[in-house]
């Protein structure tokens, strides 16, 4: 199912609005949750792909039954881009149609997995935190890199982990998922504890770096956007 999604009335049109609505919202992150237990419910995760050249977002939710990883229930939402490439701004552009594609869910969505950042961000307000409390669901961040961020390298086998640093700030956790390869880089988003975001991250990487939920994601968005752009 595709949901067609246009720009929220009063939605931030400048830099200066977004920064003033990440303040006000980051009040409201709830950081003292540990979270739904790994292997149990729904775990969902959500992407997005555009095409800059004709101001497209797609925004795929893709469940995933958390004990199997099978899926569960899938949408899609299309819509045009919300706000400018602007870094640390990012969830701007993305939040209407991930929103959106949340909402055409048939079924409970349960810990939702952002390929991102959560309190990984230099405002400490990434994707995943300000998704979690407009929904009020738990989520955490999943990243490729480690943004602006400092870590030591974790241990080679699967499971190590090492802290992400903003100079003394753990603000998330460099995590092995796969023998020898490059870490992944977990960071909480709204009601979840770390140690539980981390665990939820292994548990969705039974055979490749990136979690389940993520690779759905993204391969859904990318097919969604590939048909809405002809």
């Amino acid at each position: 199912m595709t949901t067609t999604v246009g720009i929220p009335a009063g939605w931030p049109a400048t830099e200066a609005q977004a920064r003033a609505a990440q303040d006000e919202l980051r009040a409201r992150v709830v950081l003292d949750e540990p979270g739904p237990r790994p292997g149990n419910g729904h775990v969902t995760g959500v992407d997005v792909a555009y095409d800059d050249e004709r101001d497209v977002v797609v925004a795929a939710a893709v469940v995933l039954d958390a004990a199997t990883l099978d899926v569960v229930a899938e949408a899609t939402a299309v819509g045009q881009v919300s706000f400018p490439y602007v870094p640390g701004l990012l969830a701007f552009r993305e939040i209407p149609a991930v929103l959106a594609a949340l909402d055409a869910l048939p079924c409970a969505p349960g810990l939702v997995v952002c390929d991102g950042y959560g309190l990984a961000h230099p405002r400490r307000f990434g994707l995943a935190s300000h998704l979690g409390v407009l929904t009020g669901l738990p989520t955490i961040g999943v990243a490729k890199n480690p943004f602006t961020f400092s870590y030591e390298e974790p241990g080679l086998r699967r499971g190590s982990a090492s802290p992400l640093l903003a100079d003394e700030e753990e603000v998330g956790r460099a995590l092995r998922t796969r023998d020898g390869t490059k870490p992944v880089f977990v960071s909480v988003g709204h009601r979840v504890g770390l140690d539980t975001a981390c665990a939820h991250t292994l548990a969705l990487t039974p055979k490749y770096r990136l979690p389940e939920s993520t690779r759905a994601a993204d391969a859904l968005c990318r097919r969604a956007l590939k048909e809405a752009t002809g």
